[in-house]
């Protein structure tokens, strides 16, 4: 004796109306229950290693300091992507893991590895800043600004006094940071 669902199906449709009825209108209620986040917090395993060096050129930062970090971290397991930038007296290295790799350990791992080779970086370096890259609350925007006609100087007074400030006016925008550039200093 076998058990046929077809057979039964049509020999008793009203159970299976009742059925597929009770199955729709608690997808329904589902459906209308689901929350939804505008802005969720997705743990994006990204890292990143600042250091500054005032007064150095890329070429000499790149060979000094950045190749040093980059084969330190290299070693580390999961890692998806290194990206390096350099500019004049910075160096800022991202490193992206796959997706799923524990951010916190990443960031220990990473920092165990630059504390690791810090003695062989220069001396006049900055201490190392080791983050993670945390995307939640919304999107993160990057600038380039460039100029034929400015100095490095009026550059860096513009973006700071005129572009930060228009973006900071921008509803939504909580931060603005500058890369690179020139500091001013008031003696």
């Amino acid at each position: 004796m076998s058990f046929h669902l077809s057979t039964w199906s049509i020999k008793n449709p009203i159970a299976v109306l009742l059925a597929f009825m009770i199955m729709a209108l608690v997808g329904l209620f589902s459906f209308t229950t689901l929350g939804i986040d505008n802005s969720p917090n997705l743990d994006i395993p990204i890292v990143q290693v600042i250091v500054n060096q005032r007064g150095t050129s890329p070429t000499e930062l790149e060979t000094q300091v950045t190749k040093k970090i980059e084969d330190a971290v290299a070693g580390l397991g999961d890692i998806d992507e290194i990206i390096s930038n350099v500019g004049d007296g910075f160096s800022n290295t991202t490193i992206n893991f796959v997706l799923g790799t524990d951010t916190n350990q990443a960031t220990n791992d990473v920092r165990d590895a630059v504390n690791q080779i810090r003695q062989d970086l220069p001396e006049d370096v900055d201490e190392p800043i080791v983050r993670q890259l945390k995307s939640a609350g919304g999107s993160i925007i990057t600038y380039s600004v460039s100029s034929d006609q400015r100095s490095v100087e009026e550059l860096s007074d513009f973006v700071d006094r005129k572009v930060a400030r228009a973006l900071l006016n921008v509803e939504g925008v909580a931060q603005v940071n500058r890369i690179g550039g020139i500091d001013r200093e008031i003696r």
